[in-house]
């Protein structure tokens, strides 16, 4: 498997990942976790909180977590990881409410994989359920267990970012996919970023779930590929239909129970199932958190720049003297070329998987020449939405 240069067709190579998702995941190798299901260890947090609070085993914890995210399967399970399930069954009252809340004011129901309407989703559950009843926030997200986890995989200073997802009976599955950054992105995008970027995607987020519910198979728990977040082209093969079809024959799925988590690495084929039970409203809070160091050394005004430079930019080509590939790199150098952070309430991704980029509007302004005041008008609309 390359280790640089760029992803081709040709290296979306099936019977290679038969091969590595093939592999079964040795108890031996995971001593800390109390069963191995299916490829997938279980560690009973209730019997590990001991371990937790003596600080050389609970590094031995997480070196073992990280080596199962990083270089095993992929994927893990801690049981009982919610403690206080009051603050679980608390939180589930307020997001129901917000739900509602966010129904009624007709906002809502864009989802990046799913039919709009399919789901009930709360964008940044994280802030809403605290500034909500920032008790019940500090009782929920005061998990040491959920805290141990993400700096397994991140190191500290990570930034938690949190959706809640509740899918009702008879919802449908998702298809297989991986998860951000590179999974956000088309993929004409990510076959863009070379090799070494698409290793470097996958350990720049952690990808978690606690269930608000229990969750038998029968109601849709996530469909999970055990190491395949190994495969080097993943990003671009987890969008080709032969290895969907193979996700779907060799998924694996593990019932959860109310309190429970479930952590893997982005780069993981995965894929909300379809909920078939007859009344379970499947509730789970999705965690993506991701590392300190996504972020730049300085703060830029990027709209105050494009402002500046976009007639500049537009006369300069109308007078022959910029071309395409400048005209691409004077962009790239001043606007903001990626989706993210942003408020998905009210800048959803409409049409994709990632709202229109303000590179992306830039372009767009040129190529259908608009005037100046137009796009300062695009663009102050763009950040308000951004930012509301």
């Amino acid at each position: 498997m390359k280790d640089f240069g760029y992803f081709e067709a040709a290296d979306c190579d099936l019977a290679a990942f038969a091969a590595l998702t093939g592999q079964r995941l040795d108890a031996a190798e995971v001593p800390l976790a109390a069963e191995v299901v299916r490829n997938v260890p279980v560690y009973d947090m209730p019997a590990l909180r001991g371990v937790l609070a003596d600080p050389p085993r609970r590094r031995a914890l997480m070196g073992e977590w990280g080596h199962v995210l990083g270089r095993s399967a992929g994927v893990l399970v801690l049981r009982g990881a919610c403690a206080d399930l009051g603050a679980v069954d608390a939180a589930t009252a307020i997001y129901e409410g917000i739900i509602a809340a966010e129904k009624a004011a007709g906002g809502g129901g864009v989802d990046h994989f799913a039919k709009a309407g399919a789901n009930d989703r709360i964008w940044n559950s994280l802030q809403k359920l605290c500034l909500a009843d920032p008790e019940v926030f500090a009782r929920y997200f005061g998990n040491d267990a959920i805290a141990a986890v993400c700096e397994a995989w991140l190191g500290p200073g990570y930034q938690m970012t949190a959706q809640v997802n509740l899918v009702r009976p008879g919802g449908a599955a998702q298809t297989a996919h991986r998860d951000y950054h590179l999974g956000f992105q088309t993929g004409e995008t990510a076959a863009r970023f070379p090799a070494h970027a698409h290793d470097l995607s996958a350990v720049m987020t952690l990808q978690g779930a606690v269930a608000h519910c229990d969750m038998p198979v029968e109601s849709g728990p996530t469909k999970l590929l055990p190491f395949s977040q190994r495969f080097g082209p993943g990003y671009l093969a987890c969008r080709r239909p032969e290895f969907r079809d193979f996700f779907e024959a060799h998924c694996v799925q593990l019932p959860l129970a109310r309190g429970d988590a479930l952590f893997f690495n982005p780069a993981l084929f995965h894929a909300a199932g379809e909920n078939r039970s007859a009344g379970i409203q499947r509730m789970a809070n999705l965690l993506q958190v991701s590392s300190a160091f996504g972020r730049a050394m300085e703060a830029v005004d990027r709209e105050a720049m494009c402002r500046r430079l976009y007639p500049a930019i537009r006369a300069l080509r109308a007078a022959g003297r910029l071309g395409a590939a400048e005209t691409e790199a004077a962009i790239a150098a001043a606007a903001e070329g990626y989706a993210f952070p942003t408020n998905l309430d009210t800048d959803p991704p409409l049409g994709g998987l990632a709202p229109e980029t303000q590179a992306a509007l830039f372009r767009r302004a040129l190529a259908e020449d608009w005037p100046p005041a137009r796009f300062e008008a695009a663009l102050a609309a763009q950040a308000a939405r951004r930012r509301a």
